[in-house]
């Protein structure tokens, strides 16, 4: 009998309205795989939900070893979910090191599912542990599954022409198959994964399809479990959803921003993470006129992009802070040209090479002021892993209209994350094309026709965008100061003066073009705030929401905008007695709303490499409106 055909109904099945899981196990493992499905599965019965996948840094780092774990974390629910848990209910683990290195997380009670197998003496020891504490008492506080994954996955495979190694490489497929079971996932779409990832080589399909409907069965027919868990669908708005993640979601952005202002969509990237996935799926679209260019450094790759820009495209460019460093001398370089470029950085921790594969929102000054001379640009910052589908539109449409470099910045846990999508209304979306130059627009000293590059638009300040090779448009950019209006390389000090304040007031007039901040104040009668930007939108959510459950007024408020703020920022912060900022740096947006507002905003800051919890973030917030 196969998973698709197996029925949980002879077990007792108890309904619940959230569950949070944790894969752990070895990089080769496959646990982003098994998580990955698991939530595709989720995805496609309804619920809400939000992923945290986290990598380790190390490139094959030793089997069994604490440096070579890998996690995926998962909540989904009945109601709307703002992050993927705090602390897991149900911790999956392949080895003693994934086991030691995710205990700490697991809520008090909760259950382990271990993979006896790999409980030997000597991956014992590896990891420090001098008994195994699947025996001893070490566990008594949680809900303990002894499984046989890999012997039994083995044994499920022995008819199959297949070789020991990679039977057991279909363990996780099996793990996969007995967690479907047990939170009643639907398994159909799972198997046509299978036959499509793995087709090329029939053996491998087969061996793990019949590791996961092997660990269906398991689910169903076992006695170590005598309950099965249903988590019935979200409710959510009519329409077309699907899951994505960060990295996803921004890369289809650009396509849509490309196709929305009619330009083809240019990228040059250096391969870094996190941000790499947006070149690869970019790179798969070559058919809605999109050029990727995988240049041979992060210089070359922003270089392109500004050029492409010149030349009539939509320039982006996609890296993280390292990059974003390289970088700097051409994005200065764009803001003399006045072109539009947007500049995607997926934040990671650092400083230097940093935590690769851990999250961080450290860039922000970096991204407002980290270029020589007086070089402003708009930064935006996506606050989900869908968002960032419409900040890149939103990107585009700045660059584009006020003919600007653009600092779009997400980060790790964004990019990697995955949450469902409501796939917009195509017909909906804005009309964002750009108007060039199409002839001369002023004259010279004897009345004839010529191109002023610089002659700006008496609304935004920007210049006209003249595609090279026009007749009658002629015209030379650089990075040597342009003389006002004529383009002509100028060294006069009131002609620099005026042209460095002209484009900062260019930068500073978005503001009358963006949407005002919205704050969440339920009654009005809040005197704390708690702002926001970036990815701790879910986490502040989620703790926003305890917190009023407990009895307290806390308004909240969220920056998408913060190059420049939105026009009411300074008289939102000012009518709060308390205005509590949590960032993933040292303070960044808090120096940057006291230096502009005289606003002294309280910092809560942590830099692990992670999200917050919203559990910390609970009490951060109420001792400040205790206060």
């Amino acid at each position: 009998m196969t998973a698709s055909t197996t029925s949980a109904r002879d077990k007792d099945v108890r309904r619940v309205p959230r569950v949070v899981i944790r894969f752990a196990g070895d990089s080769g493992d496959g646990i982003q795989v098994t998580g990955d499905r698991f939530t595709s599965e989720t995805a496609e019965l309804g619920n809400d939900l939000a992923t945290l996948p986290n990598f380790p840094a190390e490139i094959r780092a030793p089997a069994g070893t604490l440096p070579g774990v890998s996690s995926f974390q998962l909540q989904f629910a009945d109601h709307d979910v703002l992050t993927p848990g705090d602390h897991p209910d149900v911790l999956v683990v392949m080895n003693p090191a994934a086991l030691r290195a995710n205990l700490a997380d697991l809520r008090a009670g909760g259950r382990i599912i271990a993979n006896v197998d790999e409980f030997t003496s000597r991956n014992l020891r590896r990891v420090g542990y001098g008994a195994n504490p699947l025996d001893d008492d070490s566990l008594e506080g949680y809900t303990v599954h002894q499984v046989k994954l890999t012997s039994m996955t083995v044994e499920a495979l022995k008819d199959l022409d297949i070789g020991k190694k990679d039977a057991e490489r279909a363990k996780n497929f099996f793990a996969l198959g007995m967690l479907s079971w047990l939170y009643h996932r639907p398994v159909e779409r799972t198997l046509a994964f299978i036959e499509k990832r793995f087709g090329k080589v029939p053996e491998i399909a087969r061996a793990n399809t019949t590791a996961f409907n092997a660990g269906w069965n398991y689910g169903e027919t076992t006695e170590e479990f005598a309950v099965s868990y249903e988590i019935r669908p979200a409710p959510m708005s009519r329409g077309l959803y699907r899951r994505i993640t960060g990295n996803t979601a921004l890369a289809w952005g650009l396509i849509a921003a490309s196709r929305l202002t009619g330009l083809s969509l240019f990228l040059g990237a250096y391969p870094i993470t996190p941000a790499s996935d947006v070149l690869h799926e970019l790179s798969r679209h070559k058919r809605f006129d999109v050029h990727t260019f995988q240049a041979e450094d992060e210089i070359a790759g922003v270089g392109a992009a500004l050029g492409a820009s010149y030349g009539g495209a939509l320039g982006v460019t996609t890296t993280s802070g390292p990059g974003v460093s390289l970088k700097g001398e051409t994005i200065s370089l764009g803001v003399a040209l006045e072109l539009p470029l947007i500049v995607c950085d997926i934040q990671r921790a650092g400083p230097s090479t940093g935590m690769p594969t851990k999250t961080e929102q450290a860039d922000l000054l970096m991204a407002y002021a980290g270029r020589h001379g007086e070089a402003p640009v708009p930064v935006l910052a996506a606050r989900s892993p869908s968002d960032c589908f419409d900040t890149a539109i939103e990107a585009a449409r700045i660059a584009t209209k006020y003919r600007t470099p653009v600092i779009l910045l997400s980060d790790g846990y964004l990019a990697n994350g995955s949450e469902p999508w409501h796939i917009p209304d195509v017909a909906a979306l804005p009309d964002l094309h750009p108007e060039f130059a199409r002839e001369p627009n002023g004259t010279d000293a004897k009345g004839n026709p010529v191109f002023l590059p610089y002659l700006r638009d008496a609304e935004t300040l920007a210049r006209p965008w003249a595609v090279p090779g026009t007749k009658g448009l002629e015209h030379r950019l650089g990075g040597l100061e342009k003389a006002d209006g004529t383009g002509h390389i100028s060294y006069d000090p009131e002609n620099h003066d005026l042209m460095v304040r002209t484009r900062q007031a260019k930068v500073d007039g978005i503001a009358r073009d963006i949407p005002p901040l919205e704050v969440d104040d339920p009654d009005g009668s809040a005197r704390t705030l708690v702002l926001g930007w970036g990815s701790t939108y879910g986490p502040v959510g989620a703790a926003v929401r305890e917190v009023r459950a407990h009895g307290h007024a806390v308004a909240q408020a969220h920056l998408n905008y913060l190059n420049p703020f939105p026009a009411n920022t300074g008289e939102v912060l000012r009518h709060y007695d308390r205005v509590i900022v949590p960032e993933m740096n040292l303070g960044q947006l808090a120096l940057l709303l006291r230096a502009t507002y005289l606003v002294d905003v309280i910092s809560y800051n942590k830099v692990r490499g992670l999200p917050f919890t919203s559990t910390e973030l609970i009490d951060a917030i109420e001792k400040v409106a205790d206060a």
